[in-house]
Formats: C-alpha cells, structure tokens, sequence
C-alpha cells in the first residue's frame, strides 16, 4: 500500500488521503464528545419548527440540494474517487445517480406516502368506530455512515429522514470525511435552516458520542462488531437502531442460464468497488455440469478488467481502500489456497501491487473454508459447484449472513421458487447487487447482516412514530365490557367469544341479544346507583 506522505497528524482533525497514491486530499476538524452532544442538542431544537414544515417546502429544498449536486457532480465524482479509491464512473454510477433518483422519489412521494389512512377494524366498524393511522417524526435522527458508498448511503438516509419531518446529525466515515461535509454544503446551499442536518466529522469515539447523546434513532451501515456494540449502547436509552451490516452473498447459477449474461454478472458483482460492498458476489454456486464452461467465461472476463487509479477515467478497478483492508484480502486468498482452492487468475503473486489488488477467480472452492464463511471484502470470487436445486439453496442458506443474493436461470418459475428459499433480505432473479440503488424498495437483512431497513415505505416507516386514532361516534351507547361486572356479564363475555370473535356476520347478529341484554343490565345498575 502507497505510504501516506508524513506530515503531523493533529488530534483535533481527520485527514483524508488518496488511497491510490497517499497523497493528501483534505483535513476536517474533529468534534468531540461535548460537541457531538451540542449538535444534538441544537438538532432538537430545530427539530420543533422543521417537523411543523409542509411537506412541500420540505422537497423544495430536497430538490433544490439535488440540484446543487448535478451542478458540481464532475468535481463531486472526483472527490469520492481519491477519498475511496473507486473508479470516476463507479462514483457515478453507484453513488450519484442512485441518491439523484432516491432524492427524487422521496421529495415527491413522501407526502402521500406518510398520509394518515383508515384501518378497516372489522365489525367494531359497525358499532359506530372508525380508526385511523398516521405517522409522527422521531426527533433527532443519528447516522453514522460508511467508507465504500460515501454519499449514496449517508445522503440517502439523509434525505428521507428530513422528507419524514426529522432533524439530523450525520457522522461520515473517517476515510471519507470531505464527501461528508460535501452533503452539509449542499443542503447550505439549498437553504435547510439552520441545524436541520449537521455533519460532526471524526472517529470511532466520534461516533461512540453520537450514539449515546441520546439521539431518537440511529441508523449504522457498517460491520458485525461496530454494529452488535452500537446495538449495546443504544440499549442503555431504550434508542432504536437500524443496522446494515456484512454480507456474504450467494449467486446461484443454473445450467439453463444464459451463461455470457451471467459470468458478465458475476464478474461486475464480485469486482465492482473492488468487491468492498455488503452485497458483492463473495459466493459463486455454478452447477456441476456447466461449472467448465461458466467458470472459463469469469476468468476470460475477469483477465480483461484494467486495474488503476479511481481517477483515471478507463480504471475498472481502482485502489483498495486501507492497508488493513488488503491484508484481510490477503488473508483470504492464502487461506483459500492453503484449504485446497485453486487460484485462476489474480491472487495474491499477481504483477498488480499495493495499493492495488487484482481481480481474483477461485476455483474448488468449499463452504467449511475460512474465506467462505467471512467476508472479504475484496475482489474475489470463489467457485462453488452444487448439483440439484436443493443442495443450492442449501449452500446458499450456510451462511451467518442474509444480506442479498441472485439466482441465474432460464426457468423463471425455477428461479423465484429458489429465491424464496434462500434467507435473504433482497433475493434478485437473473439480477445482481445494484438493488440497493432502488429507491422505491427495502434495503436490508436476516441474521447478522442486521436488522430494519433503509430506501422504500418500510425504510420510511423506519423514520416515524405510527399513532392509531380511534373514535367512537355512538357516545348515547355503553360499551358492554364496562363496569360493573356481573353473572350478565360473564353470560355475553362467553357469547362474546363464541360469536363475535367469530368473524362471522351471521354469528354477530345472533350475538346482538346478549349484547342488548348487557347494555340494559349497565343502565339498570347506572340507576340504581344513582
């Protein structure tokens, strides 16, 4: 890996560098603790005037952010390239069309998506009742974001917590914090009032402060261990948490598969941000018999792909993010041959150096290796060969993780039948990764790939408090399980259960008398006392 340029490190400030060449990109100031906790406590002020803002003033200034970006996106592209590593048009692609359309969506959809709806509350509705749902704001929303998608993640979360009604404190990664305080700049610029959204740059501690300053919710992406001591802390104040954490992801492929499609699939699926995203290709099943011909067109491919620096525009492949990132790569490859795995192509005796990693194909590859059950994050793809459609899926569930995962096959009806069997929060058909840049559907995982979702209604409901309103219009009526109790009572609590709760209209009518003879029995006992 290419040496950072010596300089002083200050304690009060995050250094950005270029992972592909060490150079310096920038420097931010860090926050502390206390500081956290002031811009926590300034985003609940701002919070008692932004959650009374319209909705539509909330999109203008959405809208007028997403312009703002569409207006600078060369030098924003070029921004994330050098604090990441990705290539120029990854940046594009992965991370400023995604949040555009997300921006969108959101700014035009949020109102009627939020809006209040009757709940059809079964034959109550007869009786004079009517209920209600309608959806509040948290409060002071927490984001802690990070490295591989710089803005998309964090602009994202971003956007539809302020449409929701909420403020927000967003703490970016410390290896990206310049595309951080780029989403302050641009909402600047758009005019959110002062407050609204607030980036507090910094570390590890940085974060640890956000979480336990006693924001309404926090949303973390990141890994298992940050993720299960976030969930730890917050536990403390009761916070919710939404957690986006590893993956490992399968890819299914069927001998009935357009073969071409899917090796140009598996090979962007594993490679793409050098393999650094929660649902990259990590697991590759191939059945055994078109396992030759499959595996020969990922080597060809993956032979083709030009390894350089982020900013050069015909780079497939840029840099590894960090040092510790490629010797988990590393790692990984030497644990795959040592376990028996035939490296094809790339591997860790490639000509391709640090910062750097080459492309790598591993054939031979088995579920009890180290490297299959951690992830990687890198560009591998190991090879696995499986035989009925059982063991596949079978495969594909071995795993602590369930963030996504793809099935190849000529069958649609094949094809969803295995998606539905494979524990997964995204399951794509003939498809691969870019879900996550689907702003109208849920982002998110089973097992140890976390829980709660981010993007669509369910990430949205994410961001507000669900209120039920019922009324009651037939106020000149008791209700029959009121006071005072009695051998009547207990006669149409039993005729209660047998016909009422029956959800049969016919067994409803047949209960009006004893309800009838209940109301009469509380109005009797009503005069009497009195």
């Amino acid at each position: 890996m290419t040496k950072p340029i010596e300089k002083p490190l200050p304690a009060d400030e995050i250094i950005s560098f270029d992972p592909a060449t060490g150079e310096e990109v920038g420097r931010v100031r860090k926050f502390t603790s206390e500081e956290v906790a002031e811009a926590v406590e300034h985003a609940r002020d701002a919070f008692e005037i932004w959650k009374r803002t319209p909705f539509d003033e909330r999109a203008r200034i959405v809208m007028r952010a997403r312009q703002a970006i569409l207006s600078q996106m060369d030098s924003i592209a070029n921004l994330i390239s050098r604090e990441m590593g990705k290539p120029v048009a990854e940046a594009f692609s992965t991370d400023i069309v995604p949040v555009l359309d997300l921006m969108q969506y959101f700014a035009r959809n949020t109102e009627d998506l939020l809006a209040p709806r009757k709940r059809g509350i079964g034959y109550l509705g007869l009786m004079g009742r009517s209920s209600v749902i309608t959806y509040k704001p948290l409060g002071v929303v927490g984001i802690i974001s990070p490295w591989n998608f710089p803005l998309t993640i964090p602009l994202g979360e971003a956007v539809m917590a302020l449409m929701a009604g909420n403020t927000v404190v967003l703490k970016p990664s410390e290896l990206t914090p310049l595309t951080g305080e780029k989403i302050s700049e641009v909402f600047e610029a758009a005019g959110l009032p002062k407050h609204v959204l607030q980036v507090v740059s910094g570390d590890g501690e940085t974060g640890a402060a956000l979480v336990s300053a006693g924001v309404d919710k926090m949303m973390f992406t990141g890994s298992v261990k940050t993720g299960k001591a976030i969930a730890k802390s917050a536990a403390e104040t009761l916070t919710p948490v939404v957690l986006e954490l590893g993956g490992k992801d399968p890819m299914v492929v069927f001998a009935d598969a357009d073969l071409e499609k899917a090796a140009d699939a598996a090979v962007w699926g594993a490679f793409t941000n050098a393999g650094q995203a929660c649902s990259s290709v990590e697991r590759l099943y191939v059945e055994h018999k078109a396992a030759e011909r499959f595996t020969r067109l990922v080597v060809e491919r993956a032979q083709k792909l030009r390894v350089g620096k982020g900013t050069e525009p015909d780079s497939d492949i840029g840099a590894i993010s960090s040092e510790t990132q490629r010797k988990i790569v590393e790692e990984h490859v030497s644990a795959f041959e040592r376990e028996g795995a035939e490296i094809l192509t790339g591997g860790n005796d490639s000509d391709v150096k640090s910062p750097f990693y080459p492309p790598t194909v591993i054939s031979k590859a088995k579920n009890k290796m180290r490297a299959m059950r951690d992830e990687t994050f890198g560009p591998t793809l190991p090879i696995a060969t499986f035989k009925t459609e059982s063991e596949a899926a079978e495969l594909a569930n071995d795993t602590e993780f369930g963030l996504a995962a793809s099935v190849w096959t000529s069958d649609l009806a094949k094809g969803k039948r295995v998606a539905g069997k494979i524990l997964a929060g995204t399951v794509c058909v003939n498809e691969v990764l870019y879900t996550h840049g689907i702003a109208q559907t849920p982002w998110g995982g089973f097992k140890n790939s976390g829980y709660g979702r981010t993007h669509g209604l369910e990430g949205l409901k994410e961001l507000v408090g669900v209120q039920h309103i019922h009324v009651n219009r037939f106020t000149f009526l008791p209700d029959v399980w009121w006071f005072r109790y009695s051998k009547n009572a207990v006669d149409t609590f039993r005729e209660m259960a047998r016909k009422y709760a029956s959800g049969s209209l016919f067994d409803l009518v047949r209960f009006l008398p004893s309800m009838w003879s209940r109301i009469r029995d509380i109005r009797r006992q009503g005069s009497e006392d009195n």
